[in-house]
């Protein structure tokens, strides 16, 4: 008689959440299926009427303030500045670029508009919230060229506001989550390639929050996790294929961390110390793992935040208490003199 074996025991695929967590997550899923079409454009009419945003709040709120600015009229180019009330200045600086496939969401969305106000309040910095453009209107390198001008703004002390703290440029942070993470990476790479142009602006460090990279092979964590929260492999593609120059597949350097075309700007001393953030339950976490693996290859300092129980964006839900850990662990790497202990 054959040998009858019970079959493996299926992966579990999110950790335990309440109802309103699973109905977050639900709406931001359909938020993204809802809008993205097949010949690759979205709907953006539709998109403005479920991610209505949340206006600036020059009254404190949780301690914050915050603020709409132009940083680059010409473009044109917003961010949303955060700024916790009663610190003396100068302030350090987190410039932070918000999440969303390239595609989605923007800094006023109401869920990184709270995260950017508890960045704030916990690391005790100025978080500028860089509102830079989205494809598929605007494709590579679109949001990286946002980004460097939004340095471009920081190193300008003129142009800062006069009447809040005065911002320290010479202790700034490059911040981000998914595709956010992904373009503080190569923001970073073009600031080191062209850090002497810079007479403020040092870049203390890189907080990648679950960085969004990808590749032409399916990694096993992709293949494992398909159909945890957020994150699948069909949305990733489509956000793939209308972020990248058209004919370009995700071999290019903006999705392919490792590739050789990407190394360019790591090897410079100016580019900083990182923290990567990766979640047991996020689909990406094998391509996050091969970007730490190829920045500590390069003698980069590395700090890795393995959070078991995180699905992806984790932290922009507060209720999970890996989201308060991981604001603590910013705190601590803002903090510290040396840009990373």
């Amino acid at each position: 008689m054959a040998d009858l074996k019970a079959p493996a025991k299926a992966r579990r695929l999110a950790p335990p959440m309440s109802w309103r967590t699973r109905l977050s997550i639900f709406a931001a899923g359909y938020l993204t299926d809802a809008t993205c079409r097949a010949d690759g454009t979205i709907n953006r009419r539709l998109l403005t009427y479920l991610d209505p945003g949340v206006p600036p709040s020059a009254a404190p709120r949780n301690g914050v303030s915050s603020r709409d600015i132009d940083v680059d009229p010409a473009t044109p180019l917003r961010a949303r500045l955060f700024h916790p009330v009663g610190l003396p200045g100068p302030l350090p600086v987190v410039l932070f670029f918000h999440g969303g496939g390239f595609a989605y969401l923007s800094a006023a969305s109401l869920a990184y508009d709270a995260a950017c106000r508890r960045i704030a309040r916990y690391c005790g910095a100025a978080v500028l919230s860089v509102d830079y453009r989205r494809s598929p209107e605007h494709r590579f390198p679109a949001a990286y060229d946002d980004g460097f001008s939004a340095l471009r703004f920081l190193d300008d002390p003129k142009k800062h506001p006069a009447d809040v703290a005065p911002l320290d440029a010479s202790r700034c942070f490059l911040a981000g989550d998914s595709a956010g993470a992904n373009i503080a990476h190569h923001v970073a790479r073009r600031y080191a390639m062209s850090s002497p142009s810079f007479a403020n602006v040092r870049i203390s460090g890189l907080i990648a929050i679950q960085p969004f990279f990808g590749g032409e092979e399916r990694t096993p964590s992709e293949l494992q996790l398909e159909g945890a929260p957020i994150v699948s492999i069909s949305r990733c593609d489509w956000m793939w294929r209308a972020f990248l120059p058209p004919g370009a597949d995700r071999t290019h350097e903006a999705a392919h961390a490792a590739s050789p075309a990407a190394a360019a700007g790591i090897d410079s001393p100016a580019f900083p110390p990182a923290v990567v953030v990766v979640g047991g339950y996020d689909p990406l976490q094998d391509w996050q793992r091969r970007y730490c693996g190829m920045l500590t290859s390069k003698g980069k300092k590395v700090r890795v935040l393995e959070y078991p129980e995180a699905i992806h964006a984790f932290y922009v839900f507060p209720e999970f208490a890996e989201s308060k850990d991981l604001m603590l662990r910013m705190k601590e790497f803002v903090a510290g003199s040396d840009g990373g202990k």
